[in-house]
Parts: C-alpha cells; sequence; structure tokens
C-alpha cells in the first residue's frame, strides 16, 4: 500500500518550485513540494497545506493533472507570497531548501519528477491550442 499524498507542480515564468529533501528511499533529491494527506482532508486540502508548510506559498487555485497510486499532483494556477522555508516546523526535518528552479535545469528531474512534468508539459500544451 502506497501513503497518499498531495503534491504541487508550481510554475512562474521559466521556473518550477522544488524543495530538496531527504526521501524515504535514502536518497536526496528535488522533489515537488507536498506530502501526506491527514485524516479530514481531501488532496486538495492537503496540497494547499503542504504547499504552504514546506514553503511559505498560498496557493489559490490548482487543478489535478495526475492521480495514481493515491498520489495527487496538482497544477497550481495561482498563488502568492514568496519562498521560506520555516526549520522550526517539524514537519520540515527532511527539507534541504526550497527553490525555483530553471526549467532547462532538466539535471533536476528525476525518474520521479520527469514523467509528471511531461504530463504537465503536455496539458499546457493542449491549453494553448
Amino acid at each position: 500500500m502506497y501513503p497518499i499524498i498531495a503534491q504541487a507542480v508550481i510554475l512562474q515564468n521559466d521556473s518550477l518550485l522544488m524543495v530538496r529533501q531527504y526521501v524515504q528511499r535514502g536518497d536526496i533529491v528535488w522533489n515537488f513540494p507536498g506530502g501526506g494527506i491527514e485524516i479530514n482532508e481531501t488532496p486538495e486540502m492537503a496540497c494547499i497545506r503542504e504547499v504552504k508548510e514546506e514553503t511559505g506559498i498560498e496557493v489559490k487555485g490548482l487543478y489535478l493533472i495526475h492521480e495514481q497510486n493515491e498520489k495527487y499532483t496538482y497544477l497550481i494556477t495561482k498563488f502568492e507570497g514568496q519562498i521560506k522555508l520555516d526549520k522550526n516546523n517539524k514537519d520540515n526535518e527532511d527539507i534541504i531548501e526550497v527553490q525555483w528552479i530553471s526549467q532547462k535545469g532538466i539535471n533536476y528531474l528525476d525518474s520521479y519528477t520527469k514523467p509528471i512534468m511531461d504530463i504537465v508539459s503536455k496539458k499546457l500544451e493542449l491549453k494553448s491550442s
């Protein structure tokens, strides 16, 4: 059984908001902001809460772009605030840094994040045509 996760893809101009963190498989990776869904929380509520906890960004609009194995991925269409990692929050102990990454920095994407970005790219292409 997989944990139930909600994560966010947040784009601004040519950059992607990512968190660098320790993950369960023992690696340090760049990942999308997100995390576990708590009791009585919808995936949308969890995504909004997790993004705020991990990045300081307040999500104002989100659109479900992918769901697989109880992992919900949202494209964030509206947000506000400046990124800020709250190291006093014990839930952020696994996070090393939060940063806007140029989408040209493809080396930040791994076998978990690249397929999601491929889905995002296809959806954005469909919207613009």
